[in-house]
């Protein structure tokens, strides 16, 4: 007789948990449906989406001269080319290569004779990713910006 009502109160305790989950489970669901649910778009991307080829500027740090004014220019057969200026000391780098599409279109990787950098594309900006492909962090984050520069479209 005993085991029958161990077994009742067992069975009540197991759908009473089945019970609460259900809860939590519809709970969780209403709030996620109240704060909105962010759904990754995987088929606009920096690639296809944006007006990215075309020129862009920054001065970028520099260890031993007062910056290296850098152009960077993007064109739509996926090749760049460089110009970067030290400033003060009369140095002059050009170069040129090719442009590889990383992240689902938002990273390019630009790779020549000279180059191998990282890049974020935005609405008109480049920004300056470390080796790894990371953001570059610190207090001059914002010189690695590199804005797009009215004129022609390439």
């Amino acid at each position: 007789m005993k085991l029958p009502v161990l077994f009742s109160c067992l069975a009540a305790i197991s759908l009473s948990a089945c019970n609460q989950t259900s809860k939590n489970n519809q709970h969780t669901a209403a709030d996620s449906s109240a704060h909105g649910t962010v759904a990754v778009d995987t088929v606009h991307t920096s690639q296809n989406s944006l007006d990215w080829a075309g020129p862009y500027e920054a001065t970028i740090p520099c260890a031993d001269c007062e910056g290296i004014k850098t152009n960077i220019t993007l064109k739509n057969d996926n090749t760049f080319a460089i110009v970067s200026e030290y400033i003060n000391k009369n140095t002059k780098v050009e170069d040129s290569g090719k442009i590889m599409w990383h992240d689902n279109g938002s990273v390019v990787h630009l790779t020549g004779k000279e180059t191998n950098m990282k890049l974020k594309v935005g609405e008109n900006k480049l920004i300056g990713l470390d080796q790894e492909g990371h953001k570059i962090e610190g207090p001059n984050a914002h010189l690695y910006v590199y804005n797009k520069v009215e004129g022609e479209k390439l």
